[in-house]
């Protein structure tokens, strides 16, 4: 096996997402087993500022593929392109995004390739590849390595250091839409209802205040003045988004987004092992709780037993306006 190829996710067919940094620093350190050139892929209506800011990271090339199909996510757009491109590749990876997850199973499918999913790691054993995964909400560790002539894989962002620019720029290719015949023609691009926010995406702040049930309907009231001081994102734990007290969007959790901020605010939740799971590679982690015994202290770098009614407001109270 020789050559990896990154594949980049844009937002709005335009707007390189940090997570894909994830993904190229995965490929790069599979690049010192598998050996061979890493190239970079990005699909879009608009590619070109995303394919110059790629072209930093120290790929042998970049590819672009651009087309006004590839504005709104449809697998049924992306993976034949990405599949046709993908013939002359030994790895391919993209990050475990909503992206990667839907695109890159359909992608190997295509190329009848074997598929290793929310990766955290890879090592080298005797010039095998073995990808490294967390399993049962990551209280264990998975090895895997896949025997298939053409291999794909998805990497955990909040698991890998972004890959940083450098100084020299790689060159650009343009490569063709491949249509996807049948399939495409069947399905159509509607809408995407999401939650739009002046704050910080989850999976890329630096600081996340979350919330628990304990909340309940003052979750805003109580929690978004400390956000608004620390220029935070806003997460929340799965029992306050099925209590209906925050969008489904906050969720960080297993079931949730993965998340691993320099710093990570657990406000009134109790540390079930699901929520745990999304946030405990935080590097600093601070909660606040009533319940000197709650399993969140288990897991923190500083813990405050205190109504979080009284303690919240307490500390933004003292804080400096960002």
């Amino acid at each position: 096996m020789s050559n990896v190829l990154v594949v980049a996710e844009l937002a709005g067919g335009s707007t390189l997402k940090n997570a894909s940094l994830a993904a190229i620093a995965f490929a790069k350190e599979a690049l010192k087993t598998v050996g061979g050139n890493l190239d970079i892929l990005v699909l879009g209506s608009d590619t070109a500022a995303a394919s110059a800011t790629l072209a930093l990271h120290g790929a042998t090339k970049v590819l672009q593929i651009q087309d006004d199909q590839l504005k709104d996510y449809v697998a049924e757009n992306f993976a034949p392109s990405v599949a046709e491109v993908a013939k002359n590749y030994g790895l391919l990876v993209a990050t475990a995004t909503t992206f990667g997850k839907d695109l890159m199973p359909r992608v190997a499918g295509k190329l009848g390739a074997a598929y290793a999913g929310d990766c955290s790691g890879i090592e080298d054993e005797g010039g095998v590849v073995v990808f490294k995964r967390p399993m049962f909400a990551g209280n264990a560790l998975g090895y895997c390595s896949l025997s298939s002539e053409i291999q794909v894989a998805t990497v955990r962002q909040s698991e890998v250091e972004p890959d940083v620019a450098g100084s020299t720029t790689s060159p650009i290719e343009a490569r063709e839409f491949v249509a996807g015949g049948e399939a495409s023609r069947r399905v159509q691009f509607v809408s995407l209802e999401g939650v739009t926010s002046e704050r910080p995406e989850l999976t890329d702040a630096q600081v996340i205040v979350s919330g628990g049930r304990a909340l309940k309907e003052k979750f805003f009231e109580v929690l978004e003045p400390l956000a608004n001081k620390l220029g935070s994102g806003l997460g929340a734990s799965r029992a306050a988004v099925d209590a209906g007290y925050c969008p489904g969007d906050f969720q960080v959790g297993q079931t949730g987004k993965i998340v691993a901020p320099q710093l990570y605010f657990a406000i009134g939740i109790s540390g079930a092992i699901q929520h745990v799971a999304g946030m405990k590679n935080s590097k600093v982690i601070v909660a606040i709780n009533k319940d000197p015994d709650a399993p969140i202290f288990q897991l923190t770098d500083y813990g405050l037993v205190e109504d979080l009614f009284t303690a919240v407001p307490a500390l933004v109270a003292a804080l400096p306006q960002k």
